[in-house]
C-alpha cells in the first residue's frame, strides 16, 4: 500500500468519528438503544429529528416496522435503527443500495468486493467485501436475504471472515419523502449482532452506530450528486 492510500484511510476514519475497534470506551452514541428490540417506538425517536411532522413519522413507522424489529437472543446480542435524509429520489438512491455486487460504491470502509455465488439480485447470492485497514477486521463474507425492488427494502447476512461483529444482520429501506416541493428520501437501516467477548453493549452498538451512520452519510452525498447530475442532463437536452 502507498503512502496516499494510508493517508486516505486515516482520514476516512478520522471523518467517520474515529472508529478504531470495538471496546474504544466511548460515550453510546444518541439514539443507541441497549433493549432487547428496536420497536416501533424506538423507530418513531430515531426519525423525529428528520421528520418533524408526527403524522409523517408515523406513516414511516407502519412502513418500516415490518423490517426492522429485530428479535434479539437476550443479553448477547444488541440492536439498533439509524436514519438518514437524503435530498434525492427513491430511484436515485435505491439505484445505489441495490447493488449487492457493489456495496463499496458508498460504503467507505469496504476497499473491494466479489461475489462469490449467485448474480448478486437473488437471495441466497453472497459476496467476499475486503475492508480498508485501521478496523478490527479484514475482511467480510455476506449472503444477500432480501432485495425488493418494490418496496425498496435490501437485507444481507453475515457468514464469514475475518472480524468481530458475528451473526451480523443489517437491513436497509428506502422511504419516499418531499422537502420544499422536492423529493426526497430517508434511509433506515437497522442492524443485529452478537456482543463481543469482554465488551459491552453500550460500547457494541456506539462502534457499529458510528460505521453505520457514516456509510449513511457517504450514501448521502453519493445519491445527492448523482441527482445533481440527472438534473442536470435533463435541463441540457
Amino acid at each position: 500500500m502507498g503512502e496516499g492510500e494510508e493517508e486516505e484511510e486515516d482520514l476516512l476514519l478520522q471523518e467517520c468519528g474515529g472508529v478504531g475497534g470495538v471496546g474504544g470506551g466511548k460515550e453510546s452514541s444518541s439514539g443507541s438503544s441497549s433493549s432487547s428490540s428496536s420497536s416501533s417506538d424506538h423507530i418513531l425517536v430515531s426519525l423525529g429529528a428528520l421528520v418533524p411532522d408526527q403524522d409523517e413519522a408515523a406513516r414511516l413507522v407502519a412502513a418500516a416496522s415490518r423490517y426492522h424489529c429485530h428479535a434479539l437472543r437476550g443479553h448477547t446480542q444488541c440492536s439498533n435503527v439509524v436514519p438518514q435524509w437524503i435530498q434525492a429520489p427513491v430511484a436515485v438512491v435505491w439505484s445505489v443500495v441495490r447493488r449487492f455486487d457493489s456495496p463499496q460504491a458508498y460504503k467507505c470502509f469496504i476497499r473491494g468486493c466479489v461475489l462469490r455465488e449467485g448474480d448478486g439480485v437473488s437471495v441466497g447470492s453472497t459476496r467476499d467485501v475486503t475492508l480498508v485497514s485501521g478496523l478490527p477486521a479484514s475482511c467480510s463474507t455476506e449472503r444477500l436475504e432480501i432485495l425488493d425492488d418494490q418496496q425498496h427494502v435490501l437485507s444481507f447476512r453475515v457468514v464469514g471472515g475475518e472480524h468481530r461483529l458475528k451473526n451480523y444482520t443489517s437491513v436497509t429501506s428506502l422511504h419516499a419523502t418531499t422537502a420544499g416541493g422536492r423529493d426526497a428520501t430517508i434511509v433506515l437501516e437497522s442492524y443485529v449482532v452478537d456482543v463481543p467477548a469482554g465488551n459491552s453493549k453500550e460500547e457494541t452498538l456506539t462502534f457499529t452506530d458510528t460505521v453505520v451512520r457514516c456509510n449513511l452519510q457517504s450514501l448521502a452525498k453519493v445519491c445527492e450528486h448523482l441527482a445533481l447530475q440527472q438534473q442536470q442532463q435533463h435541463q441540457d437536452r
